[in-house]
């Protein structure tokens, strides 16, 4: 095995919730990691070695060929090929294949008709949280349940069914949730797609959503479908609800980027962006095995290798981006690869922009002296997950304790 001494584990403690792991942004932009199952592979920190590869057909995302960068427990196993409709760990054609039929369901004509829904899902959730307060943890009351409630939209999941949806997703995503419990949220997913399916199938639905479409045309089998509603329920909604928890706490702690953004709602667009660069929440699990010898970036990258796209350093990288430390609302994100790049470039980008945009920005005018109800340094964070985030988020709102009249 080559350049074993040089291989170093991937080093994943932050040095402040929004900052990526400083030991890995001190490595070169393409550099040798060791893999807990021994493998010896790579990590890519520099944003155009990062984005080459994004972008190289030479590289596979089958899971059967790639390897884990972080966690011992399982790293003698190796993962077994994804099941037909799992699109993400698949390459062309079986990958061109999906995309092509789910891609207008996600373009913008698609989102822009699904705005009256995000606007009235986030209303009634605010409405939600300003009737239970005066604070909440808003990841359960906020960031969770509208991506929930709007990938269930889009996908067609029936008003009565969405409530198992967000409990299941609620404990898929909870870092305390038992592997039975997760497994037992994963089957209770499943078991609603497949019940949705078989009743779309007897016509006893009528619904514009994605998998009545999918249906419609038969070009999928059930096992097709129920994997693809499981892919997309999962892919559409932790990530928008990581980022919308994280990017209220970093707005949170930045009193002036923040009121930078009240006084000019002009900036909305670039500010999301520029949220999406900053904090870049795709940590570990972005990944590419090379399918023959590459030569990227001077090294050589041989066949069988996997590389792990560090997409936060990436994105903090300062040749591409000035000043990359600083969360600036009117700077120009454009390139940004918070959302990957390529033919694996994220299908629901579109989609999760106008929620950050809806969802932020409702937020603040609802609650506009929001604050944190802990010390920023009592938050906990996601560190060792795939895709980072806070696990909860108090948050309070209204005259503080200390300044209200006392009673009596």
């Amino acid at each position: 095995m080559r350049d074993r001494r040089r291989a170093q584990p991937l080093e994943t403690d932050r040095p402040t919730p929004f900052d990526p792991p400083l030991a890995l942004r001190k490595r070169a932009p393409l550099s040798r990691l060791a893999y807990p199952d021994g493998h010896i592979g790579w990590v890519a920190t520099g944003y155009s070695v990062t984005r080459a590869i994004l972008a190289d057909p030479r590289f596979s995302t089958r899971r059967e060929l790639l390897h884990q960068p972080v966690g011992r427990e399982r790293a003698h196993e190796r993962p077994t090929p994804a099941e037909p409709g799992i699109f993400p760990h698949l390459d062309p054609p079986e990958h061109t294949r999906y995309r092509r039929l789910l891609s207008r369901h996600f373009g913008a004509g698609r989102v822009a008709a699904l705005m009256p829904a995000i606007r009235r899902h986030t209303t009634e959730t605010l409405d939600a949280m300003a009737g239970a307060g005066p604070s909440a943890d808003l990841v359960a009351s906020f960031a969770m349940p509208i991506p929930a409630l709007v990938i269930c939209e889009l996908l067609g999941i029936p008003a009565q069914d969405r409530h198992v949806i967000q409990a299941a997703t609620a404990v898929m995503n909870d870092l305390d949730s038992t592997p039975e419990q997760t497994a037992v949220a994963v089957l209770s997913i499943t078991e609603t797609v497949r019940g949705l399916l078989t009743r779309l199938r007897a016509g006893g639905i009528a619904d514009d959503g994605l998998l009545a479409h999918a249906v419609a045309t038969g070009d999928l089998s059930d096992e097709e479908l129920t994997n693809l509603g499981m892919v997309l329920l999962a892919t559409g909604h932790l990530p928008t609800s990581s980022m919308l928890a994280l990017g209220t706490f970093v707005l949170l702690t930045d009193p002036a980027q923040r009121a930078r953004l009240a006084a000019d709602p002009e900036l909305t667009e670039a500010a999301i962006e520029e949220l999406l660069r900053y904090l870049s929440i795709l940590q570990f699990d972005v990944r590419r095995t090379a399918l023959a010898d590459v030569e990227i970036g001077g090294q050589l990258i041989a066949a069988g290798e996997t590389v792990v796209l560090a997409l936060p350093v990436a994105n903090r990288d300062p040749e591409r981006f000035p000043d990359p430390d600083t969360l600036d609302v009117n700077r120009s994100a454009a390139g940004h690869l918070a959302f990957g790049h390529g033919i694996h470039q994220c299908l629901g980008q579109h989609l999760a922009r106008a929620e950050l945009r809806i969802a932020l920005t409702a937020l603040f005018e609802r609650f506009p002296d929001l604050r944190l109800a802990v010390p920023a340094a009592e938050v906990p964070t996601r560190d060792r997950m795939a895709v980072y985030g806070v696990d909860r988020l108090p948050v309070a709102w209204g005259a503080a304790p200390a300044d209200r009249p006392s009673e009596g």
